[in-house]
């Protein structure tokens, strides 16, 4: 019993900052809230070393040559887009109405809306780039509806948020294990949408290059689309204008072949996206520990 308080004060005191940050702009419009949580988590990454020394580690991985003082500037960037991207997601509901934010482009949009019209199933995948909701936001806009893949959250306040705001974007949302696995195929079986992001570290995976360097890395959407003769589209979601709007692209869908060479394909796609904006992910996934 005490265990189970001990972890209930503790999971409330590591949500509580959070919680404050995100009451204290309730009162503002929904870009000025957006933009002071960001400024919030840019002062984070200023300020506190954890999350400071934890960026500089993943980012001198990638770019060895970068002045410290460089490194620490696109931290703080980092921190800032990443703290608009938490609130539109918490946000979910409201921000997915908000059509004149998004630009869609690419022949995968276009492919998306025939698979669908023929009763097919489609993969989306994707990464912690830019704001990731947008592309499942366009999804919607175009009268169809993107289920997802998610890992769940230890913390139970910021488990039972972000799940709601997941869900406001598309359902089903499904978690990753057995059970969310059996779920997955029953949606992309009867037609359905699924949207995946293949940037976190996966233990039994496969090392496969991501920006110059091994990752273990999951096959399972590549599996997917083998397996069931299923579209795989990569889309991004790049914040532009201030980061008050976003550029949506979906890109051509990935040829057939084998799991390891079409996923192989899309770390490509990703990492090309990663070196032209590196503020724009989200460096703290460890994506390199254990490869």
């Amino acid at each position: 019993m005490l265990s189970t308080s001990l972890k209930s004060v503790l999971h409330h005191a590591r949500y509580f900052p959070l919680w404050s940050a995100l009451t204290v702009f309730r009162w503002r419009s929904f870009d000025r809230r957006s933009r002071g949580l960001g400024a919030t988590f840019k002062t984070v990454m200023r300020w506190f070393p954890p999350a400071r020394n934890r960026f500089d580690r993943e980012a001198k991985r990638v770019f060895p040559n970068m002045k410290r003082g460089a490194r620490a500037k696109l931290g703080q960037d980092m921190g800032w887009h990443m703290g608009r991207t938490l609130f539109e997601i918490y946000h979910d509901a409201e921000f997915q109405t908000q059509h004149h934010k998004f630009k869609a482009s690419g022949p995968g949009l276009v492919a998306l809306k025939e698979a669908q019209a023929a009763g097919k199933g489609v993969v989306i995948v994707s990464g912690h780039f830019g704001q990731w909701e947008a592309v499942r936001a366009v999804i919607k806009m175009h009268g169809l509806e993107s289920g997802a893949v998610y890992r769940r959250h230890k913390n139970r306040h910021y488990e039972r948020r972000i799940r709601a705001g997941i869900e406001a974007g598309g359902k089903p949302i499904l978690a990753t294990g057995h059970v969310g696995t059996r779920a997955l195929v029953r949606h992309l079986r009867g037609g359905g949408i699924i949207s995946i992001l293949l940037d976190e570290k996966y233990s039994e995976g496969v090392r496969i290059p991501f920006l110059g360097h091994d990752a273990l890395t999951s096959l399972s959407a590549a599996q997917l689309a083998l397996k069931y003769d299923l579209l795989m589209i990569p889309a991004f979601g790049t914040r532009i204008d201030d980061g008050n709007a976003f550029r949506v692209e979906f890109e051509a869908p990935i040829p057939h072949t084998d799991s390891i060479t079409m996923t192989h394909v899309f770390n490509n796609s990703l990492s090309a996206r990663i070196m032209a904006n590196p503020e724009q992910w989200y460096w703290m996934l460890r994506r390199w520990d254990g490869a």
